[in-house]
Formats: structure tokens, sequence, C-alpha cells
């Protein structure tokens, strides 16, 4: 919807179907008026003419509104392909992790819709919060002020668009440009002004736990099993730091590229208990890569294995059962207009 600076714009495209009707009734009464004047015998035909004169003037006058009003909606409304370009443009670094801040955007746009609630209502990927202390200094959104910072010349170069839809935006163009599936997208997400809007804390995974607490997360947002499943396979982009979550490494030797390698190493692959002072996780003999309890569920609990084992077979299938999720993760709490 249009911003509040334009509150006549608002209320037109709001319900522009009932902008039109109103002028038609117009119309209509004009003609009346003008029959009423000049009724048959009198001049009737000229004021017939008058009247239907009437009704194309006060209708298109109606159909010009809208037109002038959509005309200023889409000039206030953001090239979303130059947004789309500038996204990528900065997406590569060699001196940053793997040399991609790709998984780092994609954390971001999770984490912020993420904290949905279908019992309440409440948070979802509209609102932009994180931009607030209490939710940016949330412990399981150490780290992400990486991309905020990253994206703010963006949002500076195109205050049109929210922040809501830039942080969503950003991390699909991500997962696309390291190889993901094509994703659907839809703008209109708006930020919340006050940071007590925010969702409360604690609504993100816990890596430490397993199955019951992963349900109780996803289910909260109205995922299914499948569902689950099908989001964890976004854990082969990027890597964990001990600065962040504690937890430390990558789940795949190609930590940039979007495919279903994490179900091919939760697999394959041998995973024991890494013996260290941080928190408990898997690695494999190697030591380079490493899994964390909510991965090794998914393998363990007989019902998202099935799902694991189906995407570890069939990579075109986790990426069309990815996108539906993706797309579904981030449009919760978010009214498309």
């Amino acid at each position: 919807p249009p911003p509040a600076q334009f509150p006549m714009l608002r209320r037109l495209l709001q319900n522009p179907a009932q902008r039109l009707a109103a002028a038609a009734k117009a119309a209509a009464r004009e003609g009346k008026r003008a029959a009423r004047l000049c009724p048959p015998g009198k001049g009737g035909t000229a004021a017939l003419v008058r009247a239907e004169i009437s009704m194309l003037a006060v209708g298109g006058g109606a159909l010009a509104l809208v037109g002038a009003a959509l005309g200023v909606y889409k000039a206030y409304q953001p090239d979303y392909s130059k947004v789309r370009e500038e996204i990528e443009a900065a997406l590569d670094d060699l001196e940053y992790d793997d040399g991609s801040y790709g998984p780092v955007l994609v954390r971001l746009a999770w984490h912020n819709a993420g904290t949905y609630s279908m019992f309440d209502k409440t948070g979802g990927s509209a609102g932009a919060c994180m931009r607030f202390g209490p939710e940016a200094n949330d412990g399981a959104n150490a780290g992400l002020d990486v991309a905020r910072n990253l994206l703010e010349p963006i949002k500076q170069k195109y205050p049109e668009i929210s922040y809501s839809d830039l942080w969503s935006l950003a991390g699909t163009v991500a997962i696309e440009s390291m190889g993901g599936p094509k994703l659907d997208w839809t703008p209109g997400r708006k930020d919340k002004s006050d940071p007590v809007q925010g969702p409360p804390q604690g609504r993100l995974p816990d890596a430490s736990l397993g199955p019951d607490h992963l349900r109780a997360v996803f289910y909260r947002m109205g995922f299914s099993d499948q569902e689950i499943v099908a989001l964890s396979g976004c854990h082969v982009l990027g890597r964990c730091h001990t600065d962040r979550s504690g937890f430390k490494g990558p789940w795949v030797f190609s930590p940039t590229t979007f495919s279903n390698s994490y179900f091919k190493e939760l697999f394959d692959n041998t995973w024991t208990k890494k013996r260290w002072n941080g928190p408990m996780q898997y690695e494999d003999k190697s030591g380079e890569l490493m899994m964390l309890p909510t991965d090794m569920c998914l393998k363990e609990d007989p019902i998202f294995k099935k799902y694991a084992e189906a995407y570890y077979k069939d990579e075109d299938l986790f990426f069309k059962d990815f996108a539906k999720a993706w797309y579904k993760l981030q449009h919760l709490g978010f009214t498309i207009y």
C-alpha cells in the first residue's frame, strides 16, 4: 500500500472498485436530474444526450483518477530488478568467510521470518524489528549485523523499499545466485516503528535440542514435518562461528553452493561427538565438517528420516519442496495486498 504521506491515494487504492461504484452512482443521479429538467416533449432528446455526457464525464473522471493514482503508486515503488542487481553485486567478497555474503543473507531472511506464531499472528517476515535492540541482541541473531550493514547502502539508494522486503528479497536472491531453485517472491511488507511491536525472544530453533523442540518451533509457524526437513536443507550454506552460535564449522565442503549435499553428508559420512570445550556437536573423520544435534535428528527420527532420504536421493525433489517451503516462510505474517 502507498505510504502514509499519501492519504488520499491510500484511500483510493484500498478499494478502487468501491470508488468507481460511487462515481457510477453519481453519474446516474446526474442523468436523472437532466431528464427531470427536460422531460420528453420538452427537448427530451437533448436531455438524454446531456445525461449521457454527464455519466461519461463523471465515470471517465473516476477512471482517470484511478489511473493517475496507480501511476503515482507505481512511480513510488522501487525498481525491484535494480535492487536485485545491487544485492547480487554485493554477494562476493573473498575476504569474508568462504568468499560470499550469500549464506549470512539467507540466515537474516530466515531469522527475520522464523519468529512467526500462527496462534497470536505475531512475528514473521514483516516488521523488521531486528533493527532495534531487543531482537538484534537476541543471542540467536548474533552476527546478523553483518548482513544488515551490508544491505544498508542499498536501502539508502532505494528508500522506497522497506527493510522487511529488502531482507527477504536479499535471502531469496542469495539462494538463487548460489545455484538454488528459482524462487517466487512478493513485495509489500511493512516495517514497524516501535521495538515493542517486535516478536518475543526465544522463538528461533535451539540447535542443541532434538526433534520435539524442532517440531514445537516449526509447528508454531504452521509447518509440516516434510517442510521442516526441506528448510533444514538450508544448512548446505554457510558455517557456524564460535563467536555467534558457539558452534564451529561448515556442514559441507561447498558452503556457497546450494544443492542436496547437506543430505548427502548427513547419510554418507560418519559422525561422532566432537571432543572440545564448546557446545555438543558432531564431526566427521576429517574434523572439518560438522553437524548439530538438530541435524542428526533428521536421520534418527523415523518421520524426518523418510523425507531426508528422499532429498538425499532426488535433488530435483528437494529443490521443488524447498522452493514451496521458502515461499511460505518468507510470507508468514504478511498480508499480500
